[in-house]
Order: structure tokens, then C-alpha cells, then sequence
């Protein structure tokens, strides 16, 4: 709670001096938290569908992760007073053929009602899947199971179609002539980095603390960072397929993207990324050691985490300095403001009182789950 108070007062403090960049530091923060969350609802998801055993010690985790995701509908409301700051199709202007022609679908009516059914649907999924599995540790366990296993198909589907629908309306609109059908795959690479990184974490924090000693062991760190690894090597795969088609067909409204993102500052980071957000972790958790060592996965998970912060301010930022430009204009140079930072804490800290909460109302684990005893023998080979 004095994380969320700290970090929205501080950017709110601030906010006054320039509220379009206030509220593009605002949605910085929000999404790059609800990434997280998101992620967590995939994972639970997942495991359902493919029948996992050897989750069972560490799914409460992403559980209650991802039952935070109604409170990011009211976390949406500065995003909807900021709209017009943020999203420069909401005032189109007369002359601008590409935008008139994706009204349509880019219009403020429709926006909202598609909002609106995106955290419908996420709240609705957490609620039905979260409940149960608390309910499996008082009782009615197998019927409970089957049910969830069933539901999941098209709760992976209605996850994948709302989830990427949001990643274009929330992120790629910020730049509204560009676009790829691709983006929603690439934000959900991030997502599940987030997410693995995040559960590793809260799971050594948990067992430094006295809990789940005898229940998550190096077998399942070892398992979380070979999740790691892999969508470390999905995201890059996906993020060059993105940037090598477009840059390849070199049409001015796709490339724009990367042209605002090549210059001012901005170049820095771009050229960067491959090497601190695949590179560096691709070999540091290439090493089965390195995945079983306790220290070492932290390392490789604060790592990460950081990269995937800056990937979505990578994002979102530009879109500010480029805010309203035509192809070959000349946008301001990249400026990191404090707003940023306290943005990201405060919303951050909002989802850890959540789920912090919700840690502390339930077992740590789904006990209840048929398949845990397959998770405490859980071994790699």
C-alpha cells in the first residue's frame, strides 16, 4: 500500500507541469503492470489445458496474480481522461486518409465498449478459475478439476483474441498509422517473461519466510527457468520477425514505427535490446546450473524483469515525442522523467496490495489439486 501511495502521489505531484506527458508516464506504468497480471491468467490457463502436475505447488501463484486484473479496470480510468493525449486518432483530422479509413474500428464509441468487454471477460475467467481452485481445498476435488480442464480451450481462446485486441488498441493505436498482426504475440512473450520472472521471485521470498519449504524445490525453480529461457528466445524470435518484415517492405506507414525509435535518443535502446533482452539472458540461463542455483535464477529474474520495463517504455514513450508527426518530421530527443518511475511504482504497488491480500487469505498452494502430489515429486531428467 505505501508503494501505491508514494508512487501515484509522486507522479501526481508532478503531473501538473505537463499532463500529456503525465498521462503517457500513467499509461507506461499500467501496462507494463498489467502485463504481469495478464500473464499470470495465461499461465493458469495453460496449465489447465495441457493437464500440468508439476505446477501444482506454484499455480496459487499466478492465481492470485491474476485475480488483481478487475482492480485494472478501475486502474483504467486515467487512461480514459487522458485518452485524448494519448491516442491521437481520437481527433483525426479531415485530411488524414489512413485514419478516416480505420474509423471504424479506431473510434472513442467502440474503444470503450471493446474496454469494457476486455475486463469483463479477464474478471470473469479469474473469478470462475480462482474460485474453484480455493474451493478444492475444502473439498469436491476431481469434479471441481474437470470442470476447469474443460472450461480451458475456450477460456485460452477468449484469453489470446481479448488479449491481443488490447495490446493493439492500448499500445500499437498509440501510433495509429502503424500496425502489425503480430504485436499481440510479441506483448505476450513479454507477459510470460514478466510473469516467470515474477513467480520465481515470490517463491524464494515465500521459502525465505518459512513457507512451501517442503513443497517447491529445485526441480520446479529448475522448470520456471527453463519457461524463462524458452520465452526469452520466443520474444526475440517474434520481435525480429516483426522488425525484418517491416523494415524489409520499407512502406512509410509500417516502418514509422522504427523510424521514430532509430533517432533521438531512442537508437540506444533499440539497438541495445537485442543484446540485454536476449543475449545477456540467453547465455546466462543456458546453463542447467544456472537454472537450479537459487541465486542465480534471481539474478537472471531482476534481469529480465528490468528488461521487459524498459521494452514497454520502448513501447510507449516514443509515441509522446512523436505525438501528431508526419513521416520525416523530426521529434524531440528521448527525456526519461522522474513521472515515469513513480507511475510505474504506484500502479506496481497497487497490484502487490492486492496481491499481497490475496496471499494471505489462502493456502499458499492448491493442495486440493488432485495432481498435487505429482507436483511434491515433481523431478527433472
Amino acid at each position: 500500500m505505501a508503494l501505491a501511495v508514494i508512487g501515484l502521489g509522486a507522479w501526481y505531484a508532478g503531473f501538473g507541469d505537463d499532463p500529456a506527458r503525465g498521462y503517457y508516464s500513467y499509461h507506461f506504468g499500467f501496462i507494463t503492470t498489467l502485463s504481469l497480471a495478464l500473464g499470470c491468467m495465461a499461465f493458469v490457463l495453460i496449465q489447465y489445458l495441457v493437464r500440468a502436475g508439476w505446477s501444482m505447488g506454484i499455480r496459487r501463484i499466478a492465481e492470485n496474480g491474476m485475480m488483481t486484473l478487475p482492480v485494472f479496470a478501475l486502474l483504467f480510468i486515467p487512461v480514459v481522461l487522458g485518452a485524448h493525449d494519448l491516442f491521437h486518432w481520437t481527433h483525426v483530422e479531415s485530411h488524414d486518409k489512413f485514419l478516416k479509413a480505420k474509423a471504424p474500428y479506431l473510434n472513442e464509441g467502440f474503444f470503450y465498449v471493446r474496454a469494457i468487454a476486455y475486463f469483463v471477460l479477464w474478471s470473469l475467467l479469474a473469478a470462475v478459475y480462482y474460485r474453484r481452485s480455493v474451493a478444492q481445498d475444502a473439498g469436491d476435488k476431481k469434479e471441481l478439476t474437470k470442470l476447469l480442464v474443460v472450461l480451458s480451450p475456450a477460456g485460452i481462446a477468449i484469453y489470446a483474441l481479448s488479449q491481443s485486441f488490447a495490446a493493439f488498441d492500448w499500445l500499437m493505436s498509440l501510433q495509429p498509422h502503424w500496425y502489425s498482426t503480430i504485436f499481440g504475440v510479441y506483448f505476450f512473450a513479454g507477459s510470460m517473461l514478466f510473469t516467470f520472472s515474477f513467480m520465481a521471485l515470490v517463491l524464494m521470498g515465500l521459502q525465505r519466510a518459512g513457507a512451501l519449504t517442503n513443497v517447491v524445490t529445485t526441480e520446479h525453480y529448475h522448470d520456471i527457468g527453463k519457461f524463462m529461457f524458452g520465452f526469452t528466445v520466443f520474444w526475440a524470435y517474434i520481435g525480429f520477425s516483426q522488425f525484418m518484415l517491416i523494415w524489409y517492405a520499407n512502406i512509410p506507414e509500417e516502418v514509422e514505427f522504427y523510424y521514430h525509435r532509430l533517432a533521438h535518443g531512442w537508437e540506444f535502446i533499440s539497438w541495445a535490446m537485442p543484446i540485454t533482452h536476449f543475449f545477456v539472458p540467453f547465455l546466462f540461463l543456458l546453463s542447467r546450473h544456472v537454472k537450479r542455483n537459487r541465486l542465480g535464477l534471481a539474478v537472471g529474474a531482476v534481469w529480465i524483469i528490468v528488461m521487459h520495463i524498459v521494452d514497454i517504455y520502448w513501447l510507449v514513450l516514443p509515441n509522446f515525442a512523436a505525438h501528431g508527426l508526419k513521416f520525416g518530421e523530426h521529434a524531440p530527443h528521448m527525456h526519461v522523467n522522474m513521472g515515469d518511475f513513480a507511475a510505474l511504482i504506484g500502479v506496481f504497488g497497487v497490484f502487490l496490495t492486492v496481491f499481497g491480500f490475496l496471499l494471505n487469505k489462502n493456502l499458499l498452494a492448491a493442495s486440493g489439486d488432485p495432481r498435487f502430489e505429482e507436483s511434491l515429486g515433481h523431478e527433472n531428467y
